[in-house]
């Protein structure tokens, strides 16, 4: 006997209802297709392209993009691209690590906060998103600059020289880089904060367990996922990042998302830029692939 099932309150054989199942996937499977795969292929098949003297894309393939991006040139071997990717990963990651240290106290602090009072810091915290990356970038050039008081302050001090700013440099970078991704490594900590159990907290208490087992145990243990979310979307944005560096940080401060931008841009070595671009994929699965296991690592203790 053939079987059926009740679907909204109709009779649907199952084959109908793969088909119907079907019907409505396809249209996310299509932007899917439209919007990440296809350009994907296209970056995955300019990376063996190579670039005529005069900015037009030769269809031979070859894996000489992938050797210059690993230093292997027409003057031999060179560390400047493998230092950009190096800079870029070590700056992603010490972003990370300072957004998340101090997103994680503040989502504490907000979640304890009054009813009253909670909603308008939390906003605090969300109107950074109501702003362009770019204004708020030039916002922080003119908090920087050698006329306002931070660095009016330093140069009393004598900590700098007069009539300097406090850009370009890495400072200013991180500075920049951290405010930008706060928020992302924020909203998803609070999201689990605002929904810890204390009870959990209480018990591990009641059964003498020290500060750190407590927090280990019965806080950390509850936050990690949003913890896990904050980093990853902290750290990919973080490993891109070209508005920043460029403004904040000049020819000082070169990262993997600057070198992209003058491919595509200037240089018009859009084959190259494809390599980079395929490069800066692979490091940064590569460093949500160690923080999968260090996640791993960490419940099997």
């Amino acid at each position: 006997m053939t079987d059926w099932i009740v679907w909204f309150g109709e009779l649907t054989h199952p084959r109908r209802l793969r088909v119907r199942g079907s019907l409505f996937l396809s249209g996310s499977l299509f932007w899917l297709s439209a919007g990440l795969t296809a350009p994907m292929l296209v970056l995955v098949f300019m990376a063996f392209a190579r670039r005529s003297p005069y900015g037009e894309i030769i269809w031979n393939i070859s894996p000489d993009n992938f050797l210059r991006l690993a230093g292997f040139g027409a003057f031999g071997w060179t560390a400047d691209y493998l230092w950009i990717l190096a800079r870029s990963a070590w700056m992603a990651s010490v972003t990370t690590l300072l957004s998340v240290g101090i997103a994680y106290p503040l989502a504490f602090w907000i979640a304890l906060r009054p009813p009253r009072t909670r909603n308008l810091w939390f906003a605090l915290v969300v109107i950074p998103f109501c702003t362009n990356l770019v204004i708020r970038t030039y916002a922080w050039m003119l908090i920087l600059s050698n006329q306002m008081p931070p660095a009016r302050f330093l140069q009393w001090l004598g900590w700098l020289a007069p009539e300097a700013a406090l850009y370009p440099g890495a400072g200013a970078v991180f500075l920049g880089m951290v405010a930008s991704s706060l928020p992302f490594a924020a909203l998803p900590i609070y999201t689990n904060v605002e929904r810890l159990d204390w009870s959990l907290v209480e018990a591990a208490q009641d059964l003498y367990g020290g500060r750190w087992a407590v927090f280990r145990h019965a806080i950390f243990a509850q936050t990690q996922p949003g913890l896990l979310a904050g980093i990853i979307l902290t750290f990919i944005p973080a490993m891109g990042a070209f508005v920043v560096p460029d403004l904040l940080g000049g020819a000082r401060t070169w990262l993997v998302g600057n070198l992209i931008q003058q491919q595509f841009g200037p240089s018009r070595d859009w084959p190259f830029g494809a390599a980079v671009s395929l490069g800066l994929m692979v490091l940064t699965l590569a460093g949500l692939f160690l923080l999968r296991r260090l996640e791993a690592a960490h419940r099997e203790t």
